[in-house]
């Protein structure tokens, strides 16, 4: 019998180019979830799927999820064109990840979506994502710089609600502006909206969330008095 590898190749078309290449996922079975940090990064067994989130066409250097939607505008391919592709040397992303090939795919990724003028929420669920990797890396000023750039995003998309339409909903974008406020010692702003999403606890059924919330509410609150 033969031993089922934990990585299979996927066939992907390129959304920009059209080349067909191929990408390592990793089996559903081989993903142990160990625990989860507040800002929703898991953390796994042995076997870690984020390492294999972004898909970077080897041809053109476009870089992007499965989430990502096909349609483009025409100006927003052509400067992926010339800001991406003009500029890109023909290499492959599409086998075994390190934890520092993986940092390279999430970068071209944002940085694809930037040119695409992409929702901010999509760029700081990215931010976030390169921050967790760093944090394995226990890199913690690049882990920091790229809290500090999703919260931003997360800001701004809750401004002008462009989260709207997407799989992140409000009280995850009240969350983790609240989150990642605390992690950068905003506590002023991170108290805010923590109590933001209290508040719509009887009105949500995402009740982790919320538990989550009053928890952190609470430590801060206890950390503070230690203070006084």
């Amino acid at each position: 019998m033969n031993k089922i590898e934990p990585l299979f190749d996927k066939q992907c078309t390129c959304l920009l180019c059209h080349t067909k290449f191929t990408t390592k996922k990793l089996r559903s079975k081989f993903v142990k979830l160990k625990k989860m940090d507040t800002d929703f990064f898991p953390v796994y067994a042995e076997h870690n799927p984020l390492l294999y989130y972004i898909n970077v066409c080897p041809a053109c250097g476009f870089s992007y999820s499965d989430d990502t939607s096909p349609y483009f505008s025409p100006d927003s391919k052509m400067t992926l064109i010339d800001k991406v592709c003009s500029h890109w040397i023909p290499h492959s992303f599409g086998k075994e990840r390190s934890i520092e090939d993986s940092i390279k795919t999430y970068k071209l990724a944002a940085y694809c979506a930037s040119v695409r003028k992409q929702k901010h929420i999509t760029l700081a669920g990215l931010y976030l994502r390169i921050s967790w990797h760093y944090r394995l890396l226990n890199n913690a000023e690049q882990e920091m710089r790229f809290i500090a750039l999703a919260l931003s995003e997360y800001e701004i998309s809750y401004s002008i609600g462009d989260y709207q339409g997407t799989q992140v909903s409000e009280l995850r974008t009240i969350y983790l502006i609240a989150d990642l406020s605390k992690r950068t010692n905003n506590i002023e702003q991170a108290t805010k909206y923590y109590s933001k999403v209290i508040e719509k606890q009887n009105r949500t059924v995402e009740t982790q969330i919320v538990k989550l919330a009053k928890e952190s509410w609470q430590e801060m609150r206890e950390s503070q008095k230690t203070f006084i």
